[in-house]
C-alpha cells in the first residue's frame, strides 16, 4: 500500500499544491493548469500572420521579375555585333607592322596575330576562293610563321628582303619568288581539294632565277585560302603555318 500510495497522482501533485488540505481534484486542476508545465511540454504552434493573398501576390511578382530579368539579359547577347572585316584587317596590319614579316615575332606576338587572323577568317566574304578572280595575280608576303621562308637561321644580311607568291586559278599554276640576295623561285601545279584548298606539287626550282632544277617528287604540300578580298589574303599551310599577303599585281601571269 505504501508503494502504491507513493506513486499515486495525489502524491505527485502535492508538490505543486499550496496547502496540505487541498483535495486531490484541486491538485489535479493545478497540475493541468500550471503555466510552466503547459508551456514546456506542449508548446503551441506559431501561426502565420501573412495573408494567403499576400503570399500569392509576392510569388507572382517575383516570377514576373525573374522573367523580366531573363529577357533583359537575353537581348544584349542577341543584339551584340562583332567586328567587321575592315576593322579586323586594320588590327591585323597593326599587329604585324613591326614584326619584320614575322622574323621578330615572339610567341605572344604569334598568338595575338593568329587570334586576329581567325576572327578575320570568320567573316571571310569569299566562301569559295578558288572560284574567284580575286585570287589571281601576284601577292607580297607581309607575315608568316614559316621559319624556312623567313630564313631565321641565317644572318640577317643573307635573308631575302621580300617574298612573293603568284596564283592563276584558270591554269592552276603557282609561283614563289624571293628577292635579293638570291632571287630563287619555284613553280608548282595546283590540284583543288575543295573550294578553298589545293594540293601543291612543285615542278621546277630556279637558282638565282636562272638555273632550272627539276623538283624531287616529295616536294609537295597543301595550301588553304582562309580569307580573300581584293587587297588581302590569309592562307594556312599543311604544316600549320600562317601566311598573310597583300595584292600588288592582279594582272601577273605564272609561267606555264
Amino acid at each position: 500500500m505504501a508503494l502504491s500510495a507513493s506513486y499515486s497522482p495525489a502524491f505527485l501533485s502535492t508538490t505543486h499544491s499550496s496547502s496540505s488540505s487541498s483535495s486531490p481534484c484541486s491538485s489535479l486542476k493545478l497540475l493541468h493548469s500550471h503555466p510552466s508545465f503547459t508551456h514546456s511540454h506542449f508548446p503551441t504552434k506559431p501561426t502565420s500572420t501573412i495573408p494567403i493573398h499576400t503570399l500569392s501576390s509576392t510569388t507572382s511578382s517575383s516570377t514576373s521579375s525573374e522573367k523580366w530579368r531573363a529577357k533583359v539579359s537575353f537581348f544584349p547577347a542577341f543584339l551584340k555585333k562583332g567586328k567587321d572585316a575592315k576593322t579586323l584587317k586594320e588590327e591585323l596590319l597593326d599587329a604585324i607592322e613591326n614584326l619584320d614579316r614575322g622574323a621578330e615575332a615572339t610567341p605572344e606576338d604569334q598568338q595575338r596575330v593568329d587570334k586576329i587572323a581567325r576572327e578575320l577568317e570568320a567573316v571571310n566574304p569569299i566562301k569559295e576562293p578558288l572560284k574567284s578572280d580575286l585570287l589571281n595575280g601576284k601577292w607580297e608576303l607581309i607575315y608568316t610563321t614559316s621559319k624556312s621562308i623567313l630564313q631565321t637561321q641565317r644572318p640577317k644580311f643573307l635573308r631575302s628582303r621580300t617574298n612573293y607568291q603568284a596564283i592563276n586559278v584558270d591554269t592552276l599554276r603557282a609561283q614563289n619568288k624571293e628577292s635579293w640576295p638570291f632571287f630563287n623561285e619555284v613553280t608548282a601545279d595546283l590540284t583543288p581539294l575543295n573550294a578553298r584548298k589545293v594540293a601543291v606539287k612543285f615542278d621546277y626550282f630556279k637558282i638565282a632565277g636562272l638555273v632550272p632544277i627539276k623538283a624531287p617528287g616529295r616536294a609537295r604540300g597543301e595550301l588553304e585560302i582562309t580569307y580573300l578580298d581584293e587587297e588581302l589574303r590569309v592562307s594556312r599551310g599543311d604544316l600549320g603555318n600562317l601566311f598573310v599577303l597583300k595584292m600588288i599585281d592582279p594582272s601577273y601571269r605564272v609561267p606555264t
